[in-house]
């Protein structure tokens, strides 16, 4: 159910589900896929999960705007600083808080959002250290399905990183004509290194941040020439597949009392 289409006398009797907001960007994403496309998959992803849950759910707008600093170098991305949007999301919990909701799942679909997103969780939380009944979950569309997805058998990667294979199968399912596969290249510098890697042949095992344009030429990651709508379907069913357990399973979960 759609959090915005309640009236607001009907807000309390809604309190004890859990609400979800959803994260998008507006940033490059390559030669071949449009700046809006993080936010065009989550809001499939929870289009989806939606028509699964029903009521048992609520669903916000997505939030379109991230951080995307690190893609500036590329013209077209409209950013926030990392702290103006450990903010915005606090202040957004805060007013569900403050209606009388205890369990709110953010789903992200953007990796930017990743570390200012837990902080936003992390700190709400703690001001709340006295609510034992209160839930606040970060979760990352393509985390929380991550086995699923690896385990699809027509995909060569594994796993999204940005431009991607999958990025580009799922826009290419939801929004073909935005897609200009002519020009889709990952065009990643990749170097020698045991701990990490800038392209998608193999998960990196320590986090580095720079500026996307030092580790890609074409603002694409991994090889999004081998994309199809047909994998994009796979990955989105399984996607909101996850999501949907894991948005029934947070509705599950206790207030923590001591033992």
């Amino acid at each position: 159910m759609r959090y915005g289409e309640n009236k607001w006398p009907d807000v309390p009797d809604q309190a004890g589900k859990v609400v979800v907001l959803p994260l998008g960007s507006m940033e490059q994403h390559g030669h071949h896929l449009p700046l809006l496309t993080d936010t065009i998959i989550c809001q499939e992803v929870v289009r989806r999960a939606e028509a699964t849950l029903g009521d048992q759910a609520l669903f916000l707008p997505a939030v379109w705007v991230g951080v995307s600093e690190h893609h500036r170098g590329f013209p077209g991305t409209v950013s926030v600083q990392p702290r103006t949007y450990v903010r915005l999301l606090s202040d957004m919990m805060e007013s569900l808080i403050g209606s009388g909701f205890r369990r709110i799942v953010l789903l992200n679909a953007h990796g930017g959002n990743d570390l200012p997103g837990r902080t936003a969780v992390y700190e709400t939380q703690m001001r709340h250290g006295e609510r034992r009944d209160l839930w606040l979950v970060f979760a990352t569309w393509y985390t929380v399905a991550a086995p699923q997805i690896a385990a699809l058998p027509m995909l060569q990667q594994k796993w999204v990183t940005h431009s991607c294979e999958l990025e580009t199968s799922a826009v290419l399912r939801l929004r073909p004509e935005l897609v200009d596969m002519e020009v889709a290249r990952g065009a990643a510098i990749d170097f020698e290194s045991a701990f990490y890697t800038p392209d998608s042949s193999r998960a990196s095992r320590v986090s580095i941040v720079r500026p996307f344009e030092h580790v890609s030429e074409t603002g694409a990651y991994g090889h999004p020439e081998l994309a199809t709508p047909e994998k994009g379907e796979a990955i989105l069913a399984a996607a909101a597949k996850e999501v949907v357990a894991c948005v029934r399973e947070v509705a599950t979960w206790p207030s923590l009392e001591p033992t």
